[in-house]
């Protein structure tokens, strides 16, 4: 019998390999949106922190757990096919699931808060190094948001001066279909921040988030919640109305970063409630699904974040009222377990909805 090619040797090694490698995590890999910009962190020191979520057998380095980790039931491909989170050192894949070498490529972490310095991991998971708990999204940033003395008209003015950045604002091609610019709504000094994906038809008519149908629903959930419009802060990630109220690109997102960033520095709530899979996406610098990010807190520059659905979802899907609903219960015992400690004293002005 004759000696099998040498030149052969690697390319059948590969194939079998891809062969286990589909076997293990099927066809279906997450990669970036069309258009999002991919960052790779360098690794981060190991922290005090670290043993308190040691590795489980089949988990990525460092403790990060990634929706691949998990090999699907009746697979007998064993853990060592699985890529290493350390694959994601490129910046774009070239095509789905792949890396120019023709291995499987780990996902890559995303923020559409780009100008902020870049410190979460390479790969977006559901835990993080040194997370409160497993399962907990952290998004770090420069520094966390700090909830100070509550001065209703310092934040509302400067609330104002970001309105008027916004209203000349030309870093993007949604200001040329708007007919008004669509800011923020509610109560400077709010202890909730809601969080939504981009102004509809009416918002943009009205230059008012959440007017719409979709805002009634949003007006009947703060009610249940025992709090008025007036007691909250409302805004959206973007601050015009895409077309055909379409989802926004990432580009748009990153364009108005730093209105986002200024609200959420200026009213400082106490918990934010992100509304649908882009808010919750760019508060987390995470490109996961809301039925994976929901159930938990998670954490934007130290402020807790609850994940869930967006009012017009629900229009289309009334069955998902209940986990909503779910997910606000949580807020309100929040809420209520953690009265706002540095509102200021009697006679000075605190903030609303104590």
């Amino acid at each position: 019998m004759s000696e099998p090619d040498p030149g052969r040797r690697p390319t059948r090694a590969l194939e079998t390999y891809l062969v286990a490698l589909r076997e293990a995590l099927g066809d279906d890999v997450v990669v970036d949106p069309p258009g999002t910009v991919a960052f790779a962190a360098p690794a981060e020191p190991p922290s005090e922190e670290a043993p308190r979520h040691a590795a489980h057998p089949g988990a990525s380095p460092a403790g990060v757990r990634r929706p691949s980790d998990d090999v699907r039931v009746g697979s007998a491909a064993p853990p060592a096919v699985r890529p290493s989170a350390a694959a994601a050192s490129w910046s774009a894949p070239p095509s789905r699931g792949t890396t120019p070498s023709g291995t499987a490529a780990a996902p890559v972490q995303t923020t559409f808060l780009r100008d902020e310095p870049l410190v979460l991991p390479a790969a977006p998971a559901l835990r993080r190094p040194g997370a409160r708990e497993p399962g907990v999204v952290e998004y770090r940033g420069p520094s966390p948001i700090v909830r100070g003395p509550c001065r209703p008209e310092v934040r509302a003015e400067a609330l104002a001066e970001l309105d008027r950045q916004v209203r000349a604002c030309t870093k993007c091609r949604l200001h040329e279909g708007r007919t008004n610019t669509v800011f923020g709504t509610g109560h400077p000094c709010a202890r909730v921040c809601f969080v939504g994906e981009g102004p509809g038809a009416e918002e943009d008519k009205r230059g008012e988030p959440f007017v719409g149908r979709a805002g009634q629903l949003l007006d009947r959930i703060v009610a249940a919640m025992k709090l008025r419009r007036s007691d909250v802060y409302i805004c959206n990630t973007v601050k015009c109305r895409p077309p055909e109220n379409r989802t926004p690109y990432p580009d748009e997102i990153e364009a108005c970063g730093p209105y986002l960033r200024g609200q959420l520095e200026t009213v400082a709530p106490q918990v934010i409630v992100a509304l649908g899979r882009p808010a919750a996406n760019t508060l987390l610098g995470v490109n996961t699904a809301v039925g994976e990010l929901r159930g938990r807190f998670h954490f934007h520059r130290d402020i807790p974040v609850r994940v869930t659905y967006h009012p017009a979802y629900l229009l289309r899907n009334p069955d998902a009222k209940k986990q909503t609903w779910e997910d606000v219960q949580h807020v309100m015992r929040f809420l209520a377990e953690h009265p706002d400690p540095m509102a200021l004293s009697e006679g000075s002005g605190g903030a609303s909805g104590s």
